[in-house]
């Protein structure tokens, strides 16, 4: 596979897991300094790891989740707990994986978790 290739392959899957509305608000806001970064995001984060089979995008998202809170990247968590749900994992599914985070990434980190997902949870639907 060419760089076009992963690139195009990159887009589609990123599209589908993050929503064409978050895409297009990153793609319009692609300037001199952040374009080739979000490039090398969509080739290889999308392109290259997302779109290998190893995993089922459902438990790659619960993965992104558990490193979102580990590294308290909060804007980050809302949008893949956003793409969690486009995927098809189940609220169920992301408590179990904050309550997951709580042994290992601690109870701090996990409240904050909880408190984003709970909002982030009532804009998307069930």
């Amino acid at each position: 596979m060419d760089d076009q290739q992963r690139y195009d392959n990159g887009m589609a899957v990123r599209r589908a897991v993050l929503g064409d509305q978050h895409v297009d608000r990153a793609q319009a806001n692609v300037n001199d300094l952040n374009a080739d970064f979000q490039n090398l995001i969509t080739r290889y984060a999308w392109g290259e790891i997302w779109t290998r089979p190893g995993l089922p995008r459902e438990t790659r998202s619960l993965m992104t989740i558990c490193m979102m809170v580990a590294l308290n990247r909060e804007e980050e968590l809302k949008l893949h707990i956003r793409a969690a749900r486009n995927n098809g994992v189940s609220v169920d599914q992301i408590k179990e994986a904050l309550l997951q985070t709580a042994i290992y990434c601690g109870l701090p980190a996990a409240n904050a978790a909880f408190a984003v997902a709970q909002q982030v949870l009532k804009e998307v639907p069930e």
